[in-house]
């Protein structure tokens, strides 16, 4: 048993040594990959009994049923990694589903493109950690409309599914920072939190930390405890990290914009491209 746990942590660091070679990441977040890698290793074959699923309300399933899926990973360009509700690793591939009370995490170089029940799409950036708190969606039963998703690092662009278009109240994005309002839209978001050292803004100067955002189409509303700032198509804004100090719009040709390489936002078939409304008069990044 001894033997394969050297042998699993082995692996891990083989795995992992390509990030803890990069300055600009935080330790914990190089301890936490670390962690998750060594999770993730298959075990030795003992015989254990299987984790329970997670049912659709984020609470444990019934013995013996199987987690349902809230949506599915359409487009990946490298390690992408689900921390289920239940302390279960997983590395997902494309076709994987995601599952409510997943805390999804894309690896240095790795691009995700995720698209729910609802028809609502994310890409997730390199580096970024997404988790789906909640995702209730019944074509039939508006009434039970729920989304809720925490940007807990890193970046991401967004369009919204069925239910931001009719029922727009019920989907909510969060931040460390801040929370955002819908109104049937299409966006981006950049958390910096001492890692965006990579990112140059106009003059060569790393992005200010606090919560980005950039809207394509629609309108979203920004808000910290100290206010709310309504953002338009084709704006940028900004919420700092000091809770006290109100969202802000930021200037055209200061705001960052979050962008996607060509190769995650189209489409293979006929169908949306994810990032066809963008706005060039930003920062962009990729």
């Amino acid at each position: 048993m001894l033997a394969g746990r050297v042998k699993r942590l082995a692996l891990a660091g083989l795995l992992l040594w390509p990030v803890l070679g990069r300055a600009e990441e935080p330790a914990w977040a190089q301890v936490e990959t670390l962690l998750w890698l060594v999770q993730a290793v298959p075990p030795e074959p003992l015989a254990q009994a299987p984790a329970q699923g997670q049912g659709t309300s984020g609470v444990p399933a019934a013995s013996g049923a199987a987690a349902v899926g809230v949506g599915q990973v359409t487009h990946l360009s490298g390690t992408l990694m689900a921390k289920r509700a239940d302390g279960t690793v997983k590395v997902l591939a494309v076709k994987s589903d995601v599952i409510e009370g997943d805390t999804l995490a894309t690896q240095d170089g790795t691009y995700a493109r995720l698209k729910f029940n609802d028809g609502a799409e994310v890409v997730l950036r390199p580096t970024s950690q997404l988790k789906v708190d909640a995702y209730q969606f019944a074509e039939a039963e508006p009434k039970r409309d729920n989304v809720v998703l925490s940007l807990l690092r890193g970046g991401l662009r967004k369009v919204t599914g069925l239910i931001g278009r009719r029922n727009r109240d019920n989907v909510r994005l969060a931040a460390p920072t801040a929370t955002i309002g819908i109104r049937g839209t299409h966006l981006g978001m950049l958390f910096c939190h001492n890692d965006c050292g990579m990112i140059r803004m106009p003059g060569g100067v790393p992005p200010q930390n606090g919560l980005h955002l950039d809207v394509a189409a629609g309108a979203v509303t920004l808000t910290n405890q100290a206010g709310t700032q309504l953002v338009n198509a084709g704006q940028f804004a900004f919420a700092p990290l000091d809770p006290k100090l109100p969202p802000v719009l930021v200037p055209t040709g200061q705001g960052i914009q979050v962008t996607i390489p060509p190769a995650i936002a189209r489409n293979d078939a006929t169908g949306r491209t994810l990032g066809a409304n963008r706005n060039d008069d930003g920062c962009a990044i990729e």
